[in-house]
């Protein structure tokens, strides 16, 4: 396994979209450490970091309009080989889960792909419920029923790798995406950028609209997950090169009242706090919620693409930036798979497009008609049916 999958293999997933949590922890592992770490996280990585934040100015390749068909410096590679001829497809997907918002979206729209392309007869699914052990067995059963191509998101990244590999051996085409696996055995491996550019595109925004001295509080998810490290990472790099105050880095455990709590004490503790720094944007408006409960300014803030956090930055004028981590990304493996069937070249590794909604942008993703936690970036607004499948 090369350097580069290796590591590509630990940029996998969002937090709340049921990331691993089989990693050792973060050399700050916040839960009330205050000022920012200048060691290096044992995941920071300075040429994939370096790779990464260049990959953001990049220009993509692939059809104007459609970030889920675009790559972003594509070696290509020949898939000749398993071109099939005759009769439709039978397309197998391995899901690590579809335990929260993010991967539900992700999921409708999928499935909303899947019916684009006449070619793919059956499209069989199996959930593993964010459960290891069960994931290998699926993966083991749909290596023995006739699938054209089989698409896997892993649960965990090192425990999932001896089934990837074992589904390449079969001969069936495998796709990998959302999160890696440490083995460079599929035909093509598919994500976004990575974390190192979510977090550092918060981070450099509060070292913009943040006064040199100003009081920034990080609010973590989960300790010893890949991406989020990845994303706590590249954030201390940033931070740790300003004159930005890190006065806390917190877990959140993704639970709105404790997030919310948190922020109401150190706006208390420390008298104002200037800028919030999150991994990920589920309880942003919890936390936004703890300023305007206190009767204070809510501060420079980092959030997300979904559908709650954008109407209340919309509403009360925030100054805010949301990274993303889109959820367009599940379109792509259908499309990989019929070009792969088809004998078409891929990239063998589609490094997606990874936008951020600024206040420039913000308004044009705003969409009044669906549910809070839905996520902005789907990419599936012009999919038949829509909006109905996603609500």
């Amino acid at each position: 396994m090369t350097k580069r999958w290796a590591l590509l293999a630990a940029a996998g997933v969002l937090a709340l979209a049921g990331c691993s949590s089989d990693l050792p922890e973060d050399s700050n592992p916040g839960g009330g450490s205050s000022g920012s770490d200048t060691r290096k996280s044992e995941f920071f990585d300075q040429a994939e970091y370096d790779r990464q934040l260049k990959f953001r100015d990049a220009t993509p390749q692939g059809p104007e309009g459609k970030p889920w068909e675009q790559m972003l410096e594509p070696e290509m590679v020949d898939t000749t080989k398993f071109a099939k001829t005759g009769g439709k497809y039978t397309l197998c997907f391995s899901n690590a889960a579809v335990d929260n918002p993010w991967r539900q979206v992700g999921f409708k729209t999928m499935q909303q792909e899947v019916k684009l392309h006449p070619e793919i007869g059956d499209f069989v699914v199996l959930d593993a419920e964010a459960k290891d052990d069960k994931q290998i067995s699926d993966i083991q059963s749909l290596t023995g029923r006739n699938c054209s191509a089989i698409i896997i998101s892993p649960n965990t990244t090192a425990t999932l790798t001896p089934a990837v590999e074992q589904a390449c051996g079969t001969g069936v085409p495998v796709i990998v995406f959302d999160r890696g696996v440490n083995t460079s055995c599929p035909v093509t491996f598919i994500h976004p950028i990575g974390g190192f550019a979510f977090g550092a595109n918060g981070a450099e925004f509060l070292k913009e609209k943040v006064k040199p001295g100003g009081k920034v509080l990080a609010l973590r998810i989960l300790p010893g997950v890949d991406v989020l490290e990845q994303r706590w990472a590249a954030a201390n790099e940033i931070f740790a090169g300003s004159e930005l105050d890190v006065v806390g880095v917190e877990f959140t455990d993704g639970d709105a009242a404790k997030t919310k709590s948190i922020v109401a004490d150190y706006i208390q503790r420390e008298g104002e706090i200037n800028g919030v720094w999150m991994d990920a944007g589920a309880t942003a408006v919890a936390a936004v919620e703890a300023f305007q409960d206190a009767g204070v300014e809510v501060p420079a803030f980092v959030g997300e693409d979904q559908q709650d956090f954008l109407r209340l930055w919309v509403d009360e004028g925030l100054n805010a930036v949301a990274p993303t981590y889109p959820t367009y990304q599940w379109r792509t493996p259908v499309i990989a798979a019929v070009k792969i069937l088809k004998g078409e070249q891929v990239p063998k590794e589609w490094v997606l497009p990874q936008p951020r909604i600024t206040s420039d942008n913000v308004r044009q993703y705003v969409q009044q008609e669906m549910p809070p936690l839905h996520y902005a970036m789907c990419g599936c607004e012009t999919m038949p049916g829509y909006p109905g499948p996603w609500k």
